[in-house]
């Protein structure tokens, strides 16, 4: 495994790029509605992106070996959808729990983050719960990061949280080093157990994105190659962010006027 470590301007650029992801989620907020298609939510993102931003979208025709080329500008992955989805023509209904997932390209360099969205006023509490526990078990893993810290320690601590609330870890996905590639060392699992693996140095930067299912954590893809489904059909939720290890601890580079901050206090204590 070989693991780049960024120099100052790396993260300088990394930090930019991670700000431009995060304020595309801050700017499609407002059309996330019932009757809305994920097709139009992508068209948005990608006009902004190119025209606003002067960014470019990093999953629109990315080919990882297997695969045939990503079609769209983001992932949109509704419900029992794991991860990326692709965005289509129909329309979302009120009540759907819906994750868009963001990756652009600035300068060379990559930011990538993703935000679950309740669409409109019929959100089931159970589908708000998931979310809640999803983006507490992020901000717990993140709180892990720190030089001498472990890749174990992160995993350990969202798996248990996770289970705690009676929750499951999806295994075959996971965060990742990025920077100038989209996908870098280390692979970031979000389960495992503390004090393994390897130790975060100053300068690391990767993602950390767990994907956590309401029932059990087996999946399975569909037959366009991409789209990631729970294979018991429950729901799944996902959120986030890149982070940088510093000195003395983290910071969150996917940060923008938009984001949700970490909770305060974590929904099960």
């Amino acid at each position: 495994m070989s693991v780049t470590i960024k120099n100052a301007e790396d993260i300088a650029r990394m930090r930019v790029a991670g700000r431009l992801a995060a304020e595309v989620l801050d700017y499609i907020t407002p059309f996330v509605k019932p009757g809305v298609t994920t097709e139009e939510l992508d068209r948005l993102c990608h006009e902004y992106m190119v025209n606003v931003q002067g960014t470019i979208p990093a999953p629109l025709n990315y080919q990882p070996p297997g695969y045939t080329p990503y079609p769209k500008a983001v992932c949109t992955s509704i419900n029992n959808v794991v991860c990326h989805g692709i965005p289509n023509d129909k329309p979302l209904k009120n009540g759907d729990a819906l994750n868009i997932d963001v990756t652009v390209i600035k300068d060379g360099y990559h930011g990538d983050t993703s935000r679950m969205f309740m669409v409109g006023d019929k959100v089931p509490p159970h589908a708000q719960r998931l979310s809640q526990v999803t983006f507490d078990c992020m901000w717990i893993g993140i709180e892990q990061v720190k030089p001498g810290a472990t890749l174990g320690d992160i995993g350990e601590a969202i798996q248990r949280y996770a289970e705690k609330a009676g929750y499951s870890v999806v295994r075959e996905f996971c965060g990742h080093g990025i920077g100038t590639r989209f996908h870098e060392d280390p692979q970031v699992v979000h389960y495992g157990k503390a004090g393994t693996g390897m130790a975060l140095e100053a300068g690391m930067i990767f993602t950390i994105e767990p994907m956590i299912n309401a029932g059990k954590r087996e999946i399975r893809a569909m037959p366009d190659g991409w789209t990631i489904v729970t294979r018991d059909r429950s729901l799944s939720a996902q959120w986030e962010h890149t982070v940088l290890v510093t000195e003395t601890g983290y910071e969150v580079l996917t940060r923008s006027a938009g984001v949700q901050d970490k909770p305060s206090q974590y929904l099960l204590g």
